[in-house]
């Protein structure tokens, strides 16, 4: 009885433990979207980037938000280069949202991170948190020489967490985006 208890215990710290990382990498990726989104562009660095945003999302659906969103994410599981990629992500978004805020009286007056707590939002950075916290994991374990038996099977299901919460994310998100009248953001 007294061991079952104790790996229980255990458990339940490397739930909770893995669940601060989790935390962790979700902060740094808000953390780089509200540094991106606080950056003043000029006019013409605004048009840049909203013309650039345009082109990407011209034919976008559902499927496409989640395709995007994945490649995001399994990029950010990549040993320790996912950490930057995801602080780079975060970033690049938030340059998004004051590029489009710039010339759009709607959002000049709502903050970015109003955006990060929509319902896709918060499920798109905890699962930029998990890929992030797993990449630096990643780098942990091989630093430490870990047998790789011991940490392929958490990261490969956490790849499948990460694109089942990502798949019902852009349902969410392309489901808001039609209520609130398509992807043409011209004048919104």
């Amino acid at each position: 009885m007294g061991r079952f208890y104790s790996n229980n215990t255990v458990s339940r710290f490397n739930i909770r433990r893995r669940l601060l990382f989790v935390a962790i990498g979700a902060i740094v990726f808000f953390a780089a979207y509200s540094a991106g989104a606080a950056v003043q562009l000029t006019p013409t660095e605004a048009k840049e980037v909203r013309d650039s945003f345009s082109s990407q999302i011209e034919d976008i659906n559902d499927v496409g938000i989640f395709v995007n969103n994945v490649k995001i994410a399994l990029g950010m599981f990549v040993p320790g280069l996912g950490i930057g990629l995801g602080v780079f992500s975060g970033y690049a978004t938030g340059n998004v949202f004051a590029a489009l805020a710039q010339d759009s009286p709607v959002l000049q007056g709502i903050p970015p991170q109003l955006i990060l707590i929509t319902p896709f939002g918060v499920m798109e950075v905890i699962t930029y948190g998990l890929a992030m916290s797993r990449s630096g994991m990643l780098v942990y374990y091989f630093a430490k020489k870990r047998p790789w038996r011991e940490y392929v099977a958490p990261t490969l299901i956490e790849l499948g967490i990460a694109a089942a919460i990502l798949l019902a994310a852009a349902a969410i998100e392309w489901w808001m985006i039609q209520e609130l009248g398509g992807t043409n953001f011209e004048g919104f």
